[in-house]
């Protein structure tokens, strides 16, 4: 086959299938307005996939901030038009200005402070930067105007265009998207294919170790990157804030990151004309499932027009398309995995240790301490802290959940709280329908959404990493948005829900005795979950994450392993879920927001992904802040902390945790003279220290050798 026709299969291929399935199953019978308002949002969307193409270029991660790059500027624009009255051009200059100088200080102050950390680190990172971005907006109009933060709409512009279509008046505003945004879009590519500074990006984005040895300023490049991706996402904004307002909150991001996800991974990361394409695509199926009264989408019968029903039909037609594309074609997909593992094992107290008095001392004391305070935590909290309490117990089962799939089977997945969906409407359905005890409910729950994890999972046979991580995110988003959703499917729970006794016997109906409810469970499931990592489960789990062809080697089965953390972690996630519904009474959807999936991934990574210990730190770090840090402050401690800890503890919380344990027990081995090459191996040598007894000092060892003296061997 010639090699044009395959560039142009890999370039329209993915285009044209997304418009085949909106044609074949959305059409938009003969509505041409539809179409030109797809393509109007699809060139909003191609604006914000192309700036998270290029920072995939740059650094090599999925940027989460994208969406919210461009919001203070976006919101300090609009403001000035709506409240100061100045001219719109004057204000779009004032944005594009700010735009591109705080992209340039986000990655000079966040971003390159993780220069050499981990790409997963840096992912999350991003969402910490989006969340810290978002605050400011949401505070800009205070600071600088008293006003208080509204949905605002630009609805001065400087000249009035419009002409109507099939009974659909299109105003100035989308003229000016039809000429902004491709104007921008081939202004990006011409400066990425004509200036030095732009071949440069292009040259180091592809080997940046090659390119600092070629004495590229790589670092200051990555600097332009994110300055040129502010620009992109306040074109972006600035053009959507004419047509719906400008927005604040996760639901401004997740709801924009979704269809550019989509069009990013459908170009394979880096495939400029195919991400634009793809995302001018899917705008179109997007405004046919938005006007369509109803869907049939092969094994889907959606019957509505509310836009819920996009998550759904996007997630779907991202799979099939990824599907379908040959893996390991590009060097993007090629890219060694290594960096994106953020999981470092934790080391069991040395043998050589374990028998000696003050080690176990301090275990048994340590571990009684431990039990005593959190038995006795509900006794000195009031009712809605004990409440609190019981929930970060819960959030802490959820993130085990994600040490299981992500820190040791390398499963990046984004959709964690799609599984606790699952669990919490089955739960709920087995013990006020089927009149289950809340033990087997939570048993039942944890099988029901083992099997969502594992049909989710079996895309992972196929796709990994960042693929991955996108369709379990647009799972999570079309469980919650409408295959959970009672106003669309009448079995799940709407009402109360009543806590039956325990086993019959014990009753659950106060604050206290449902936090020993969760901490019982969070108990049995840590100690199941660590014998299963002691099992050949859990080690052939990390030998996968670490090297899977390298496992294959030894007949493990690739598949079966991926499945079976999925499995795992589904189990636990959706028993969680059960126990979660159960503690607040109702299925409410309001307990798994599409942004609470990036929370628990957050908080997982914050405490450390390579222990159960960093599951629990992260619930209580993230989600205890959260709830107990007091207005404003805690959505601002989340996201100033997030960054802190990543940047000075990149193996999280549970490193420090680990750290000062080793530093003590390296103390003790010092003090008996015992050498122990684990703890040895990671600190300096050339310092003096303490040998066994008996053994000789490396100056005894030189005086030896200086008494014998080395023969002399006559010449031949």
């Amino acid at each position: 086959m010639p090699s044009w026709v395959i560039k142009a299969r890999g370039t329209f291929g993915p285009p044209a299938a997304i418009l085949l399935v909106q044609q074949l199953f959305v059409p938009t019978d003969g509505a041409s307005y539809v179409l030109l308002v797809g393509l109007t949002f699809g060139l909003l969307t191609a604006l914000m996939a192309m700036g998270m193409a290029l920072v995939y270029r740059a650094n090599r991660i999925l940027n989460f901030a994208q969406a919210d790059l461009g919001i203070v500027s976006t919101s300090l624009a609009v403001h000035l038009i709506a409240l100061s009255g100045l001219n719109y051009f004057l204000s779009l200059a004032v944005g594009l200005l700010t735009a591109f100088i705080l992209g340039g200080i986000v990655e000079l102050a966040i971003i390159r402070r993780f220069f050499d950390a981990p790409r997963l680190i840096l992912t999350v990172a991003t969402i910490g930067v989006s969340q810290l971005l978002a605050f400011a907006a949401f505070l800009l109009p205070m600071w600088l105007w008293g006003e208080q933060p509204v949905t605002r709409q630009i609805t001065e512009f400087p000249v009035d265009w419009s002409f109507e279509l099939d009974s659909f008046i299109f105003s100035t505003q989308y003229f000016l998207i039809w000429i902004i945004a491709p104007v921008a879009m081939a202004a990006i590519a011409l400066f990425l294919r004509y200036t030095d500074v732009g071949v440069a990006i292009r040259a180091s984005a592809e080997r940046a170790d090659r390119a600092l040895l070629l004495g590229i300023p790589v670092k200051r490049l990555h600097t332009y990157v994110w300055a040129v991706a502010g620009l992109l996402s306040f074109i972006s904004l600035f053009l959507r804030a004419g047509i719906v307002g400008l927005p604040f909150g996760q639901a401004l991001g997740l709801d924009l990151l979704l269809a550019a996800l989509a069009a990013l991974t459908l170009g394979r990361l880096t495939n400029m004309p195919t991400i634009v394409l793809s995302a001018l695509a899917l705008g179109v199926l997007q405004q046919a499932v938005v006007n369509a009264d109803e869907i049939d989408l092969v094994l889907f019968h959606l019957s509505s027009k509310s836009d819920l029903v996009v998550a759904p039909v996007m997630g779907f037609v991202i799979i099939i398309a990824l599907l379908l594309q040959r893996p390991g074609s590009t060097r993007a997909e090629r890219d060694t995995s290594s960096s994106w593992r953020a999981a470092e094992e934790i080391r069991p107290v040395p043998a050589e240790l374990r028998g000696l008095a003050e080690v176990r001392l301090v275990r048994w004391l340590g571990g009684a301490a431990l039990a005593l305070g959190v038995l006795a935590l509900p006794h000195l909290l009031d009712t809605g802290d004990s409440l609190r309490a019981s929930a970060v117990v819960i959030f802490a089962i959820i993130c085990i959940s994600i040490v299981v799939l992500t820190g040791w089977a390398g499963q990046v997945s984004l959709g964690q709280m799609g599984f606790v969906a699952v669990g919490g409407a089955v739960g709920a359905v087995a013990t006020s329908q089927w009149g289950l005890d809340l033990t087997l409910a939570m048993l039942v729950a944890g099988i029901a959404g083992a099997g969502a994890a594992v049909l989710v999972g079996l895309p992972a046979l196929r796709l990994r990493g960042l693929y991955l991580a996108v369709t379990t995110l647009a799972f999570a988003l079309a469980t919650t948005r409408y295959l959970l959703n009672p106003s669309f499917f009448s079995w799940v729970p709407t009402g109360t829900i009543d806590r039956p006794p325990l086993l019959g016997i014990f009753e659950i109906d106060s604050p206290t005795s449902l936090y020993y409810l969760a901490l019982g469970t969070l108990v049995l499931s840590t100690l199941a979950v660590r014998g299963i990592r002691a099992s050949r489960t859990g080690r052939v789990l990390v030998a996968m994450r670490e090297n899977e062809q390298g496992i294959q080697a030894y007949g493990v089965s690739i598949m079966r392993a991926k499945l079976t953390a999925f499995a795992l972690s589904g189990f636990l996630a959706a028993m969680a879920g059960a126990l979660l519904v159960h503690h607040q009474g109702a299925f409410s959807l309001g307990l798994f927001e599409p942004s609470e999936n990036l929370v628990v991934f957050t908080a997982t990574v914050v405490g450390g992904l390579g222990t159960m210990v960093g599951g629990v730190l992260g619930a209580i770090f993230l989600k205890g802040g959260e709830w107990w840090l007091k207005g404003e402050w805690r959505f601002f401690a989340s996201a100033v902390g997030v960054l802190v800890v990543l940047w000075a503890l990149p193996g999280g919380l549970s490193g420090i945790v680990f750290q000062l344990r080793d530093g003590w027990l390296r103390w003790v081995a010092t003090r008996h003279g015992i050498v122990v090459a684990s703890l040895l191996a990671d600190v300096r040598t050339d310092v003096p220290r303490a040998d066994p007894v008996g053994a000789p000092t490396p100056d005894e060892v030189a005086v030896a050798f200086e008494s014998e003296p080395a023969e002399e061997v006559a010449a031949p």
